[in-house]
């Protein structure tokens, strides 16, 4: 028998919350990523749990319970409770009635295996109870001790009730797959097979997911992966998964947090136009990607800006990144332009005054910052 023990499921909050829907007579499992990701050693974030409870009740037994409760979803089964500040997603045990590739319309169950069967991939089928016994009710067991993404039963069929789950199989083969074995082969025809769907797919939901796969200590293999099946040229194309792999073993060497927005500048493509990034992530993007040198783009955007390019250009090099170019972009971001506008008035003014200004601190970016004041208005 397996059990788990861990902080978070022996703490008060997650003990009141189960003992709210036992001591009512109804089921309570943890599921999912939070059983998945203890089992596998892996940080815990978010708390969700099943129950065959229905959520008008789930609220009611809250209330009662004196426990904060909002409908986050309750149409579709979920309430999220609050206590000491912690979130718990409490959702019914669920089956699909109908799909269409994007949307599922469910009936509610109260068959664990009903919600088991619904759900995408056999290790995300582990439920644990309140004193961290697992059940696992499709065999997933041995699929996570594996590191196998396996779909659940039918790969061709789950990926056609919900094309996301192709981006879901890359992104959780980044994260949790045995890299060694490579990805599931049924797993693998079945996405191929069904890359048209991701057009169907909400720009929002593909960025999320492209962005979370990024992200992963190291995405290489997944991402070539998914260029293999064709489904990478389908939401980002052009992107090319080949140098990224050379730049997580520079990053890794040096020991620098791995950043999706770095990695997304390295395999190109048009992710302004085929993701939803944030204003922010926009930016970043357009500076580290806009054909500076690293110096320059350290001087103008900061020391991050000027790694990421320094890395990238390393990467596609094939060459280790030098450690005193990354000194030298440091010290790029700490400098102030000597001159002012007012310094060359009134003598210029208007295009000319901005063309010399322009002119001037290219000389002074050349000569690695070394021009004076003096210097540049001689």
């Amino acid at each position: 028998m397996t059990r788990i023990s861990a902080p978070w499921l022996q703490d008060d909050a997650s003990q009141a919350v189960c003992k709210m829907l036992t001591e009512a007579g109804y089921q309570a499992w943890f599921v999912g990523g939070c059983v998945r990701n203890q089992l596998l050693g892996e940080p815990v974030a978010d708390l969700d749990l099943s129950t065959d409870a229905l959520p008008e009740t789930v609220m009611n037994l809250a209330k009662a319970a004196k426990i904060k409760a909002i409908p986050t979803g309750i149409d579709h089964g979920t309430v999220t409770v609050v206590t000491e500040d912690i979130p718990f997603e409490i959702t019914t045990f669920r089956r699909d009635v109908a799909t269409d590739g994007r949307h599922a319309t469910v009936a509610f169950s109260d068959n664990i295996t009903d919600d088991a069967r619904r759900r995408d991939f056999t290790m995300n089928a582990l439920y644990a109870a309140p004193d961290g016994q697992v059940l696992d009710p499709l065999g997933g067991l041995p699929d996570l001790q594996a590191r196998r993404v396996r779909f659940i039963e039918d790969a061709d069929r789950r990926i056609k009730e919900d094309c996301l789950r192709i981006l879901r199989f890359f992104r959780f083969y980044a994260w949790y797959g045995d890299i060694n074995e490579g990805p599931d082969a049924d797993g693998l025809a079945a996405c191929a097979d069904n890359i048209e769907g991701l057009q169907s797919l909400s720009i929002e939901r593909v960025t999320a997911e492209m962005l979370k796969l990024l992200a992963a200590p190291d995405p290489a293999p997944a991402l070539a992966a998914m260029a293999a099946t064709g489904a990478l040229a389908q939401v980002l194309p052009g992107a090319r998964a080949g140098g990224l792999a050379v730049l997580v073993h520079l990053e890794q060497s040096l020991d620098i947090a791995a950043d999706p927005l770095r990695r997304l500048a390295m395999i190109g493509g048009t992710p302004q136009e085929a993701l939803r990034l944030s204003k922010v992530q926009a930016r970043d993007l357009a500076r580290i990607t806009s054909g500076l040198s690293p110096i320059e783009a350290g001087y103008r955007h900061g020391a991050g800006i000027g790694r990421d390019v320094l890395l990238i250009q390393s990467a596609w090099l094939g060459q280790p990144v030098d450690k005193t170019a990354l000194t030298v972009i440091e010290d790029a971001a700490r400098q102030v332009f000597p001159l002012k506008a007012a310094d060359l008035m009134p003598e210029l003014s208007g295009v000319a005054l901005g063309e010399a200004l322009k002119e001037a601190e290219a000389r002074w970016i050349s000569s690695g910052f070394t021009l004076t004041k003096a210097d540049l208005l001689d």
